[in-house]
């Protein structure tokens, strides 16, 4: 337990009696239902009980899987239901550095797509028109840096559909790097990690109103910084 202590302890960036923001480490899941898998939910609910506190989380947001980056939890009910009311409303900033193959044509701009999961699998697409099951998915990039033909973007989400940095970017001619998920073209064990982080969070504070920023770098083997 020391060592598990330890490490988690390391991830945590502020905590109060009501709130608990994070680093999620990329490849530890937030929430899983595969038996023997920890994920980040459970780590931060058995630190809180090995420091006597109340084990209790409310998970405002996520991240996929593969994907390094902040979060933010609420520690009792009160906030976690207003901290769910900031994200429904669009009051909740997150911004993303994505590392993709290619450089796009305009050195800022915006992407609108309708997207929908794809049946029987974990999985989105990108339709041509509406459809019953798909929704608007939107986000602005600009680029950061360029380098080998690849370039760091800044993405602005401005809705969340699932997997929507990854789909889009890759629709548009731009994929992740390490995501063999949305691009097939990309050789198993070119990188070790997506270069996908949820590298800034910002949000009020759920007791006080005192607007909360923060801001990480990518870490491990992220292809370009």
């Amino acid at each position: 337990m020391g060592t598990e202590k330890r490490k988690i302890e390391e991830t945590i960036l502020y905590e109060d009696k009501d709130i608990l923001v994070c680093r999620k480490p990329g490849g530890l899941p937030v929430q899983t239902r595969k038996i023997g898998m920890m994920d980040m939910e459970s780590m931060l609910k058995n630190y809180l009980a090995a420091k006597g506190e109340n084990p209790y989380l409310a998970v405002i947001h996520r991240l996929d899987q593969p994907v390094q980056g902040i979060l933010v939890f609420g520690k009792n009910q009160r906030s976690g239901a207003r901290l769910s009311e900031e994200m429904q409303k669009g009051e909740m900033r997150k911004i993303y550095l994505a590392c993709v193959r290619g450089i796009p044509e305009n050195q800022e701009g915006t992407l609108e797509d309708q997207i929908e999961k794809v049946p029987g699998s974990n999985l989105s697409r990108i339709v041509e028109k509406k459809t019953k099951n798909s929704k608007k998915a939107v986000l602005e990039y600009k680029v950061l840096k360029e380098e080998n033909g690849c370039s760091l973007l800044e993405i602005h989400l401005k809705t969340g559909r699932h997997h929507q940095i990854r789909l889009q970017l890759a629709h548009a001619g731009w994929p992740i790097l390490g995501d063999t998920k949305y691009n097939e073209k990309s050789p198993k064990g070119e990188w070790e990690e997506l270069g996908l982080c949820a590298s800034r969070l910002s949000f009020y504070h759920p007791t006080t109103g005192k607007k909360m920023e923060f801001q990480v770098k990518p870490d491990g083997n992220f292809p370009i910084v």
